[in-house]
């Protein structure tokens, strides 16, 4: 390996978390075998990533923006490339990484290897996939059709923007204290402003989004791996990539644009075999997802609210109403975050 060699294997990961996680396992197998890999994101100083880069490496692990960054800069190159790795494809099309992803595949020997790992498998990955891989095998693990852990008891509350932060008070103080919560809400005002309210009663938790520095969101995962603050609020973005085992459970304060995102997010707990608890906020703004969060919840066996029943029509309750059909009791508003943005 000479100084300005470009790298051997590259893998690509939609965020700063999930490159430092295979970071850390391509460094379990590197020590002993003298292969070289460092990783390269965005939210940092370059410095260390260009020494690295310039020293050569045979493994780099980069999220998109700035593995471009450093290409423009020719800090690095990528003609050695043989493998290429592109982890959470999906993912990184949600995002809006797929012109970059594009611009990196064209830089790179068209005789290589192409390793492409996906949750999911919508029209827009399969169109990416024929473009980037030749004779290709496809491995499924599991079903294709989307499925919930069966492992994961669902839990959907029907209530209105005002029922929500008395609900949310009513399940975390339901939790034992030890117990590791991730409430997931859809933006980035919402998840400061609910951490606000949360912390203002005494709830122990800290928030991560788009918009904290790196430092920050280092800082409050490893504090929630730790325990040391057993309450997580996120958005979508911040979370991909987040890889904690002994997570209890999963509310969706803000329910997920789509059933792709609702079986990610609460994938998050039930792993390992472990059992978890997935609790969802269903308002009307979450209609259109009625019928498929229903097939989801018969498939995985669990409650259908009568409520979300009837919104779907031809489906019954599956074994009683348990969870109500008409807000999941706890009502009135409350102090503190009323889900409207508003206090």
């Amino acid at each position: 390996l000479q100084r300005g060699d470009g790298p051997i294997v590259l893998v690509v990961a939609p965020t700063r978390e999930l490159a430092l996680q295979i970071k850390q396992e391509c460094d379990k197998f590197g020590a002993s075998s003298e292969i070289k890999n460092t990783v390269v994101y965005g939210g940092v100083p370059k410095y260390s990533q260009t020494k690295d880069l310039r020293d050569g490496v045979e493994i780099v692990i980069a999220t998109p923006g700035r593995l471009i960054d450093h290409l423009e800069a020719n800090t690095t190159n990528l003609r050695r490339v043989t493998y290429l790795v592109l982890d959470e494809a999906d993912r990184m099309l949600d995002m809006g990484f797929e012109p970059q992803i594009r611009k990196i595949v064209s830089q790179i020997r068209p005789d290589r290897q192409t390793l492409m790992w996906s949750a999911t498998w919508p029209k827009e990955v399969q169109r990416m996939a024929n473009d980037f891989l030749r004779d290709a095998y496809e491995v499924h693990v599991g079903s294709m059709d989307l499925r919930a852990n069966v492992m994961i008891t669902q839990v959907i509350e029907m209530v209105t923007d005002y029922e929500k932060y008395p609900r949310l008070q009513h399940h975390l103080r339901g939790v034992a204290r030890d117990d590791k919560v991730i409430v997931f809400v859809e933006t980035k005002k919402g998840c400061d402003q609910l951490t606000r309210s949360l912390r203002g009663e005494g709830f122990p938790c800290r928030c991560i989004h788009g918009d904290k520095s790196q430092q920050e969101r280092d800082e409050t995962l490893a504090d929630f791996k730790a325990n040391r603050i057993p309450i997580l609020i996120a958005t979508d973005v911040a979370a991909r990539g987040l890889d904690v085992k002994d997570i209890r459970m999963v509310i969706n304060f803000d329910m997920p644009n789509n059933i792709e995102d609702y079986i990610h997010r609460i994938g998050r707990t039930g792993r390992a075999g472990a059992k978890g608890t997935a609790v969802s906020f269903f308002t009307d703004k979450a209609a259109k997802m009625a019928k498929e969060l229903v097939e989801i919840l018969y498939e995985a066996k669990q409650e259908v609210p009568q409520a979300l029943a009837t919104q779907v029509g031809g489906y019954g309750s599956g074994g009683g109403n348990r969870y109500g059909g008409g807000g999941g009791g706890g009502g009135g508003r409350g102090g503190g975050y009323n889900g409207s943005g508003r206090y």
